[in-house]
């Protein structure tokens, strides 16, 4: 938690929940478990047991614990920021209980102030407590314990709030997508989509409802190559439908016309396939031919500083803007 981030779409991250588990490929090589991993091993307690080494690294163990200290930490920050929710765990997390999600939500309430940004994987799990009838009501009450007697809040749903969810691929897009994401977004809650990693296409017909869109490539030392085509459909989608886009970044990898044979090297295929540059692996995927579906690229690893964050020739920054009651 800090109230500084270096996440190129947020000022500050809040980590009232720590710990998760592993529930779909982006999660493969998530940063905050290699960060709980080391702040476990720097003595700080909440993060006990949360992660187990493995080959590939740290791992989540599916422990997941609030970790109170924190959860006040926002009524303290005076200057109005956004603040990314949780980015060491999943506020929506089997394991997290229904009344330590209620927590959050009447901090949010309180400190007004803030824009906060949540994102989750887990968006039926979203879905069912945000649509509780009497939700609004429940806040008001765990308000009163905490500082004695609520203020009506500004509007309900909190104009203070993006309710987002990650999505990797086309499977994960349709899992997460409409049927919990739009129908909050009906029901006046403010959404995002997190597309990151980028590890597949998607197919953003019926996303219109969105009030921001932000994708990206894999950063770090495992990281797999993602397909510029990919963000430039979520940028033309948004483009098209007046929706704020947001390019992240490249990610460890770069893409780069010349061919090549060495490791640092991969081609990514328009439907999600990575393959070695030489042509035997190539030919054998029908992924020669730079057209329609394979339409493979090149991608050189040359690291996180030096891919960038240009999508053809531009920064992509825009973001979601609280509107007025």
């Amino acid at each position: 938690m800090a109230d500084k981030s270096a996440i190129e779409w947020t000022d500050a991250t809040w980590n009232p929940m720590v710990g998760c588990s592993l529930v779909s490929p982006g999660c493969t090589n998530c940063y905050a478990m290699r960060m709980a991993a080391r702040l476990e091993a720097m003595g700080q307690a909440a993060y006990a047991g949360t992660t187990k080494p493995s080959a590939a690294g740290p791992v989540w163990t599916g422990k997941v614990s609030l970790h109170r200290p924190a959860l006040f930490k926002p009524l303290d920050w005076k200057k109005p920021r956004s603040i990314f929710v949780n980015s060491m765990s999943d506020l929506f997390h089997p394991s997290v209980r229904v009344e330590h999600i209620l927590d959050v939500f009447t901090v949010m309430a309180i400190a007004s102030h803030h824009d906060f940004q949540i994102l989750t994987k887990r968006s039926d799990r979203m879905l069912e407590f945000l649509e509780q009838p009497d939700l609004l009501e429940d806040v008001y009450a765990n308000w009163s314990t905490f500082s004695g007697g609520p203020r009506e809040v500004e509007a309900w749903p909190l104009r203070n709030v993006l309710i987002g969810v990650s999505v990797e691929d086309q499977p994960r897009a349709h899992a997460r997508r409409r049927f919990d994401l739009q129908d909050l977004a009906e029901r006046g809650w403010r959404t995002f989509v997190s597309y990151e990693p980028a590890l597949g296409p998607v197919d953003w017909t019926g996303w219109e409802f969105l009030s921001g869109l932000i994708s990206g490539g894999e950063s770090g030392p495992h990281a797999r190559p993602t397909h510029p085509d990919w963000h430039r459909a979520a940028r033309d989608f948004c483009a098209a439908h007046g929706i704020p886009y947001f390019f992240k970044q490249w990610g460890a990898w770069k893409d780069g016309s010349d061919f090549a044979t060495d490791d640092s090297v991969r081609v990514v295929c328009n439907d999600g396939r990575v393959l070695k540059p030489d042509i035997a692996s190539l030919e054998a995927a029908d992924c020669v031919q730079p057209v329609p579906p394979a339409h493979p690229t090149m991608m050189r690893r040359v690291g996180k500083a030096r891919a960038g964050r240009l999508l053809d020739g531009r920064e992509h920054n825009d973001l979601p803007r609280r509107t007025a009651a």
